[in-house]
């Protein structure tokens, strides 16, 4: 049975951006199901972390924050990720009774009567005032192309694709990217591989000491500038650098993590430089990274020349009826669960101040 109705805001992704932007909402006085509807594309609680590689276990994870008004505490740093996040999101919507709607996919954002947003799900369409939207990049993997890279006789994987370091015994493997992802996969495959390469297309720069609150500030701000002047966001590590910990370092030791410039060519066996050099391989992994999922928002046409969607904080410039969470500057987690208030004080003053919450 489809669901049709009139609320006030429609909430879009209930991963860390979404669930603490509901919660801020819920806090201010909107009601669920009645004010505010919260859609999620996933089978369950968990947002993009419910997709993880059952390897990155809770104790690999670098800076996940706890959502608003609860925190995530006695984690098991063994248990992997995804199910240690997975049950605490699921936790967390029960205990501010946020009721999310699952799975259920938006298809369009649309120009609706009355200055409304009518909101197209496969469960049937929401009228609303206005919009936080908070859809990640997780569905949008980023697969480079190069020459030849349909002749490839081997496997090309994403990390989003990624089941473990077990699928790639034996084989001759190179790791395209100079992210988190990339080094993890690395560290992780070395020691069942055959052989691995490591590609980037920029030098990777690790940091060294603490990554104290002046640094993240300063690294937010970068990509702030990039959205406020309507530019595609760069993920907050391409400023920050990665972090020099104990396995970084055994990683460099032993020659894990010997950094190769970017091939020129995809050969039927391998990757190729412009100079000759050529490097067999059995498969390529694409740690590349994501972009965000916004083809739903295309019909209302917010993509500015420079290819991305301006902001002013978390409001898109060109439609204050808009918010966009977790999307740049806002894609960490401490980002993300800031950019949810604020999306939520600045809907207040537009929808005409704060709400009293039902008796």
């Amino acid at each position: 049975m489809n669901d049709t109705g009139e609320v006030e805001v429609v909430v879009i992704g209930a991963g860390q951006a979404g669930l603490s932007a509901a919660y801020h909402l819920r806090r201010t006085g909107f009601q669920p199901g009645r004010d505010v509807v919260v859609l999620d594309r996933s089978p369950g609680p968990g947002g993009a972390w419910q997709f993880r590689w059952p390897s990155l276990t809770y104790g690999k994870v670098h800076g996940m924050h706890s959502l608003p008004g609860m925190e995530l505490t006695g984690a098991d740093p063994a248990r992997p990720s995804s199910e240690v996040v997975s049950e605490y999101f699921a936790a967390y919507e029960r205990a501010f009774d946020l009721r999310v709607r699952r799975p259920v996919g938006v298809r369009a954002v649309r120009e609706g009567p009355a200055e409304r947003l009518l909101v197209e799900t496969t469960a049937g369409t929401w009228s609303t005032r206005a919009l936080i939207n908070a859809t990640g990049t997780w569905d949008r993997p980023f697969w480079p192309r190069y020459p030849g890279q349909e002749t490839f006789r081997g496997r090309q994987v994403h990390t989003a694709g990624y089941a473990g370091p077990e699928e790639f015994a034996g084989q001759r493997v190179v790791v395209v990217g100079g992210g988190a992802s990339g080094t993890q996969h690395l560290l992780e495959i070395a020691p069942y591989a055959a052989a691995t390469t490591w590609v980037t297309r920029r030098p990777p720069v690790f940091r060294e000491g603490p990554f104290d609150e002046d640094a993240g500030r300063a690294a937010v701000a970068l990509v702030e500038e990039r959205v406020r002047r309507g530019l595609p966001p760069r993920s907050v590590v391409s400023v920050t650098g990665l972090p020099l910990n104990d396995a970084i370092r055994e990683g460099l030791a032993t020659g894990v993590l010997d950094r190769q410039p970017m091939f020129d060519r995809i050969t039927p066996n391998g990757v190729a430089w412009a100079d000759g050099r050529r490097v067999a391989a059995d498969v390529i992994l694409w740690a590349t990274g994501f972009r965000p999922a916004l083809d739903h928002l295309a019909p209302l046409k917010l993509r500015g020349p420079g290819g991305g969607i301006r902001l002013e904080g978390t409001r898109v410039a060109a439609d204050p009826r808009i918010h966009l969470v977790g999307y740049g500057p806002s894609a960490s987690t401490v980002g993300a669960n800031r950019a949810g208030r604020a999306a939520v004080r600045d809907i207040r003053r537009l929808l005409a101040g704060p709400r009293r919450l039902a008796a």
